[in-house]
């Protein structure tokens, strides 16, 4: 029974788009490659305060956050995800607020002092 159970959990799964990781290695770079070299018309087209060494910056900084995912069917969906906002941006679908986002901090710090935390409406 148990190992019955171990067979199917070790089952193969299906690749979504790379065989290995050489392969996907080669995949992350061409969608790398394709952003950088849009980034000068993004920058142009969206007319964004942002000079294209600060836009490149961004990118390496986005790209270096899935810097140690080693599964190869997230890296392939990510890669898909990554294609998908390049058309997204390319095709100018998006605002200019969408690429400002990017610079956007995430996480907005708590209020600290009273005044702050009751206008906020924390205790």
């Amino acid at each position: 029974m148990a190992s019955r159970v171990a067979k199917a959990t070790a089952r193969q799964v299906k690749p979504l788009l790379s065989i290995d990781q050489s392969e996907a290695r080669k995949r992350v770079l061409n969608l790398y490659k394709a952003w950088y070299r849009q980034i000068p018309y993004i920058v142009i087209e969206y007319d964004i305060p942002k000079s294209q060494d600060q836009c490149r910056q961004k990118l390496r900084e986005e790209f270096e956050k899935y810097r140690h995912v080693q599964d190869i069917r997230t890296i392939d969906m990510l890669v898909i995800k990554g294609q998908m906002e390049l058309k997204e941006t390319v095709e100018i679908w998006k605002q200019k607020h969408g690429i400002m986002s990017y610079w956007r901090d995430s996480v907005e710090p708590r209020p600290k002092d009273f005044l702050s935390k009751f206008l906020d409406g924390h205790e």
